[in-house]
């Protein structure tokens, strides 16, 4: 394995970081069971990665079993304890512990414990995930039921899919 080829071209390096405080509020509500914060987005980092930090009531929630078929997604817990399944098995996952998932690898996450808890997300390349919770966020919102064909169709609009 090798570097990629280099990105940046001139001589001297410039002054172009982005800094969020650790108060920042979220950027997104879902419901009253997940706040999410969206510290690098895909389009912030030209397509690179998307980084989130995921913060869950003390209510079981999270997607159900699936997979994505264009990128990897990652989870690293801050805070609490964060159930997450490995496409085998479920796993207690507490501060410090991180799952990596690659394209193609089944996985699911809940908050399954009796207090909030916090991770981070990361998905690589970084895709447009921010309309997907989005749009989560508003079915949440309005109390609408989906069909088994509009989860279906929402979700391969997103580059997810149901494991089987």
């Amino acid at each position: 394995m090798s570097y990629p080829p280099p990105r940046y071209l001139k001589d001297h390096g410039i002054a172009d970081a982005t800094f969020r405080p650790a108060d920042a509020p979220p950027d997104l509500t879902i419901g009253v069971k997940s706040r999410v914060g969206y510290l690098a987005t895909g389009a912030s980092t030209d397509g690179q990665f998307g980084l989130y930090r995921w913060d869950m009531a003390a209510i079981p929630n999270g997607p159900g079993a699936h997979f994505h078929r264009t990128i990897s997604e990652s989870f690293f817990v801050l805070e609490g304890t964060v159930s997450l399944y490995n496409g085998e098995r479920w796993l207690d996952a507490t501060p410090g512990d991180f799952l990596y998932v690659p394209p193609g690898g089944v996985h699911a996450f809940s908050n399954n414990s009796d207090a909030p808890a916090s991770m981070l997300v990361l998905f690589t390349p970084g895709a447009p995930r921010e309309a997907y919770f989005q749009e989560l966020a508003d079915i949440v919102a309005s109390g609408r039921r989906l069909t088994d064909e509009e989860w279906t169709e929402l979700y391969a609009k997103h580059d997810q899919y149901a494991a089987p």
